[in-house]
């Protein structure tokens, strides 16, 4: 009686553990047959390095941007719209009020650019414009609509119109007119996602 009880014994406890891994297989099978399938992702996407150095995408007033080791304050933003293009430019200003602005554009990829003022360039229209011991090509232009946000020195909104012209070496030379006023020249350079950190303010 013994031994057969001790088989008794063994075998239910077998059956046991049988049930329960059957459970916990069940259980683990209907999880992932509630999964959704994963949505196709870009290889090419930035989120990692967004992720690390911030989001251009997302700069606001107030937002610390090291651009090259320099470091700015973003003094207020321009977000800029034609048909249905969308991008935006960053006042940026250090501690010597040196201001520069920061462009940011997808086109499909992230495309940064950073554009310094200039005086004395003339005004755009020809196909090429000599500014600076450089001959500059028309790439584009048109206008576009716009609203500005904290200081910009622009109306809260309206109608921007816009000419830039790139250089062989790949220097940029941009010029804007806001709102009718005359034609404001800015050379630019393109930057790599690597040359811009970005330290968000608390929302």
């Amino acid at each position: 009686m013994n031994g057969l009880t001790a088989t008794l014994i063994v075998l239910v406890i077998v059956l046991i553990i049988v049930a329960a891994v059957a459970v916990i297989l069940g259980l683990r099978a209907r999880r992932t047959a509630r999964k959704p399938e994963g949505r196709p992702t870009d290889p090419f996407h930035t989120g990692d390095q967004d992720s690390l150095r911030g989001d251009p995408r997302a700069l606001k007033a107030g937002d610390i941007v090291e651009v090259r080791g320099q470091t700015y304050t973003v003094r207020g933003s321009v977000r800029l719209s034609e048909g249905g293009w969308n991008w935006s430019e960053h006042l940026l200003d250090d501690a010597k009020d040196t201001q520069v602005w920061l462009a940011v554009e997808e086109d499909p990829d992230l495309i940064l650019s950073l554009w310094t003022p200039v005086a004395d360039a003339g005004e755009p229209g020809a196909k090429t414009v000599d500014f600076a011991g450089r001959t500059y090509h028309s790439e584009e232009s048109g206008s576009a609509e716009f609203r500005s946000e904290a200081t910009t020195g622009l109306a809260e909104r309206g109608t921007v119109r816009y000419h830039d012209y790139q250089a062989s070496d790949g220097s940029k030379l941009g010029f804007e007119s806001y709102g009718g006023a005359d034609w404001e020249a800015s050379t630019g350079e393109e930057l790599s996602r690597y040359d811009v950190l970005i330290y968000p303010t608390a929302d």
